[in-house]
């Protein structure tokens, strides 16, 4: 891989198309950088519209309460006057430094592209779902057992059991209750790492008979052609015993890994990319890491902590881009330029 005159030239390559990284088109566009932006998924929105779509998010600022997709959305929208362009279902395979100080950056799809900057916005890197060690588990995926939920509505009036006794589990109980048939909540033991306050209210819903929540394992499958008609669960109480499901949805965690990005010559730290806290740049000059996937000391996996950071690393990716340039920082509120930009003048 070398530079040639057909490679993708571009002021700024973004890895990641989660809502930092959506974030960081935006920033770069006020500054008049344009960007390309490369995710493994088909779709942008990264996990927020991976994994939880349809699920509500609470602390994004002035906004009380917003689901992943329609954050996802308003990203999109607020980033329209950049045009970016989507490298989507592709993974970053490898980098190269120029002669001319650039980077050069090819997906598995043999896309090639070159600039001077690069951002990494890859949330926690490639993702994949724990699985529970069921042997047959996979005849029944995409079908009636969803380590995700997208579409709240494939849900409705069916009898769901859902294992796991994290955040994600907790959430999709309260939240799939209401339209469910029914609701049972599996877990190995009576001590939830859920948020304190969702696992009180699972608690008044078994109260009060809205679900069901056993203690045990679900320990195999009964159905046939992809169907779920039962899962089969283990408790030290009644032994294994069948409970009646068209659903099952395990939440066990995620498998996270950086992917070909371990291999970029960076520095890292339990998989996690050190940046420094004034520019969010690595250990490797014009290479950014924002969200996530980076770290430093007193470092929150926000959402909104990405968004500052895009903020900062966008004034050093300008320095880099356009060194005969004064940077004049300038407020969306008060500024006609960036106002015109935005087309909102």
């Amino acid at each position: 891989m070398s530079a040639n005159e057909n490679n993708i030239k571009t002021d700024a390559i973004i890895i990641g198309a989660g809502p930092v990284g959506l974030f960081a088109v935006f920033e770069l566009g006020l500054l008049d950088i344009k960007a390309h932006v490369i995710d493994v998924l088909d779709r942008v929105g990264g996990q927020c519209a991976e994994l939880y779509p349809e699920k509500p998010i609470y602390d994004i600022p002035a906004i009380p309460v917003i689901t992943g997709q329609e954050l996802t959305d308003n990203l999109m929208e607020q980033i329209k006057p950049f045009n970016p362009t989507f490298h989507l279902g592709q993974m970053a395979d490898s980098l190269e430094k120029l002669e001319n100080g650039n980077w050069l950056i090819k997906t598995d799809a043999n896309t090639v592209i070159e600039a001077p900057v690069i951002i990494i916005a890859a949330g926690g890197g490639s993702f994949t779902p724990k699985k529970p060690p069921i042997s047959n588990i996979g005849e029944f995926e995409g079908k009636s057992v969803f380590y995700s939920v997208r579409k709240m509505n494939d849900f409705k009036y069916k009898d769901i059991v859902i294992s796991g006794g994290g955040d994600s589990a907790l959430d999709w109980t309260l939240n799939l209750q209401p339209i469910a048939k029914s609701i049972t909540l599996v877990h190995r033991r009576e001590e939830f790492r859920a948020a304190p306050d969702s696992v009180n209210k699972m608690k008044k819903l078994v109260e009060i008979g809205k679900i069901k929540l056993q203690l045990g394992q679900v320990v195999a499958l009964e159905g046939r052609d992809g169907q779920l008609e039962n899962v089969v669960l283990k408790s030290k109480e009644n032994g294994e015993f069948n409970v009646k499901c068209d659903i099952f949805l395990p939440f066990y965690g995620l498998t996270m890994k950086l992917g070909p990005i371990a291999n970029f010559g960076l520095n890292l730290d339990r998989n996690l990319i050190p940046v420094d806290t004034e520019k969010f740049e690595t250990s490797t000059k014009r290479i950014f890491s924002i969200g996530d996937i980076n770290y430093y000391p007193g470092k929150l996996k926000l959402i909104l902590s990405g968004f500052h950071e895009a903020a900062l690393m966008a004034q050093q990716a300008f320095r880099y881009i356009y060194p005969e340039k004064k940077l004049r920082f300038q407020y969306t509120t008060s500024s006609s330029n960036l106002q015109e930009k935005l087309g909102v003048k």
